[in-house]
């Protein structure tokens, strides 16, 4: 069985690569949205900050919060939390990826920077010195990430009306991996989500370097969504989460859409492009 699975994973792998050679390149289109550069200034309606989760001032953990254009103190709002890819990815496609919460694009790419406030956290790492910081590349410290993530969510709802009951959990690469890796760690992280938005890469469809990454520890995980949405997109083709799930056993509502583009990257959502109104259709959905 575990011979025949690996066999499904390569051929899955080796078309879904053929398949990316053949696509257009993303990077030779002209977005339509320009994600706003962080700041260190104070939260503010259309501004993107900097910001620390009270506990953490003394470290240098740090996090990018966006409140959107058509936010006004005592409105409820539903909230995008994102986590980032990792840190030291370039491709010959032009295709980037920092690690960091500034490089974070999803979230506004989905809202159009309205309706929504957008909230990019940080893997946590503990530094030889044992000084606290981001981490650019996989999980840091998983209980202090996770730590991080409970408090930031629960603090931003409270302090700027975002929705408890309309929290979206989103990622790209490492951080679509996150979305069941951090985000179903356990039945309390698991319980913050109202559904969850994964592009290219998936929990539990590969083997990483980094401790239960396997197939059975990612089920288990999985099993914890609790029949809540999943969005799972990928470059060129999404055959290989399709088959996981598949194998699964767990039932949920997933959504599988193939983006028709070469690039490793989540810069589609800045693209005026089907995929993008289909993902905003989907979110629009799942949050009423």
């Amino acid at each position: 069985m575990k011979t025949y699975r690996f066999l499904l994973w390569i051929l899955s792998w080796l078309a879904g690569h053929a398949l990316s050679a053949e696509l257009p390149n993303l990077n030779a289109l002209t977005p339509d949205l320009t994600v706003p550069k962080v700041t260190r200034e104070e939260a503010a309606a259309g501004r993107r900050v900097e910001a620390v989760t009270t506990g953490w001032e003394q470290t240098q953990v740090r996090h990018a919060l966006y409140l959107p254009r058509d936010w006004k103190p005592g409105t409820k709002l539903p909230v995008l939390v994102e986590f980032a890819g990792n840190g030291g990815f370039r491709n010959k496609l032009g295709d980037v990826s920092d690690g960091t919460v500034d490089g974070c694009v999803l979230g506004y790419g989905l809202s159009g920077g309205e309706g929504f406030i957008w909230v990019c956290l940080p893997f946590v790492e503990i530094a030889a010195d044992g000084t606290k910081q981001n981490c650019t590349t996989w999980w840091g410290e998983v209980a202090e990430t996770r730590r991080y993530c409970l408090a930031t969510v629960r603090d931003v709802c409270a302090r700027y009306g975002g929705d408890v009951s309309r929290v979206v959990l989103c990622g790209f690469s490492r951080g679509a991996i996150a979305c069941n890796y951090v985000g179903l760690h356990d039945e309390e992280i698991a319980s913050l989500w109202r559904a969850f938005f994964c592009h290219s890469h998936y929990d539990g469809v590969r083997v990483w370097p980094y401790p239960h990454s396997d197939e059975a520890a990612a089920i288990k995980r999985l099993q914890r969504l609790g029949g809540r949405e999943q969005w799972i997109s990928h470059e060129g083709t999404i055959l290989a989460a399709q088959n996981f799930i598949e194998r699964s056993g767990v039932q949920a509502p997933f959504t599988f859409v193939p983006i028709p583009y070469a690039n490793h990257s989540a810069a589609w959502v800045l693209h005026n492009i089907p995929e993008r109104q289909q993902a905003r259709d989907w979110l629009a959905r799942v949050i009423h």
